[in-house]
């Protein structure tokens, strides 16, 4: 039963890619916009079912680095829609004591999307229940590039050792460190590529693309995601137990 799920058998770390907007939208003859406002109410619905279920994180791809490339008009209405979700959603979340954490680069956003981003964080950061992690104006391979600058700089100016650099360490210098790596990647839509998400710290998740579209993934659907990851088998490289 998608509803039975059992704390002991959720992932740690849930990473979704919400995609199928605009095609929802087109369904039904409608604007993208009304694609975006009806993906919205799809957010708060997996945020809290996510946070009855006992989730611990959840991370959602909410705004690409490359999303900038998009029509002005589709662009300023998504900024519009962040600004309206944090405004009408903030004061749920913090009753649902989770805590709140913008991930991705803050330079190209508008001061009052920057001001409302560390609001939510400075809100919630007392908070102890579902880590909730907005990937806002984000790219993987551009978190990774400034990690290595980072490391880079470090090792020029005679702070670091080059010979001391992990895997470890350069998860530290990632927008995600602190987060646990996904367990799960859920992708909507139907789509089956990453598109430059979290590709450092999906290495070893489990991948699940699934044809619903975004806005019509419901708490059911979430259910059901996380009941067929309880069923795989992760071996990290490993061998099965039965032939080890």
């Amino acid at each position: 039963m998608a509803g039975a799920q059992s704390t002991s058998s959720l992932p740690r770390h849930v990473a979704i890619i919400m995609d199928g907007n605009g095609r929802w939208a087109r369904k039904r003859h409608l604007p993208r916009q009304a694609g975006h406002v009806a993906g919205v109410n799809a957010v708060r619905e997996i945020v809290r079912a996510a946070t009855d279920i006992g989730l611990e994180n959840l991370t959602l791809f909410a705004f690409s680095s490359e999303n900038w490339k998009r029509p002005a008009m589709e662009v300023g209405a998504l900024m519009g829609l962040f600004r309206l979700y944090f405004r009408n959603d903030m004061d749920e979340i913090v009753e649902r004591g989770a805590r709140v954490r913008i991930i991705g680069n803050r330079s190209r956003v508008e001061q009052d999307i920057r001001q409302m981003i560390e609001e939510a964080e400075r809100r919630t950061l007392g908070n102890n229940g579902l880590n909730l992690t907005f990937a806002f104006d984000y790219g993987g391979q551009e978190e990774i590039a400034a990690a290595a600058r980072e490391l880079a700089r470090a090792a020029a100016e005679g702070r670091l050792d080059p010979e001391t650099i992990t895997p470890e360490l350069v998860s530290s210098r990632l927008f995600t460190s602190g987060l646990p790596e996904p367990d799960l990647v859920i992708r909507t839509s139907g789509e089956r590529r990453l598109s430059n998400f979290l590709l450092w710290q999906s290495a070893y998740a489990e991948l699940l693309f699934v044809d619903t579209l975004w806005p019509d993934f419901d708490r059911k659907e979430f259910m059901d995601a996380l009941e067929q990851f309880s069923q795989r088998e992760r071996r990290f490289g490993a061998l099965p137990e039965a032939v080890a």
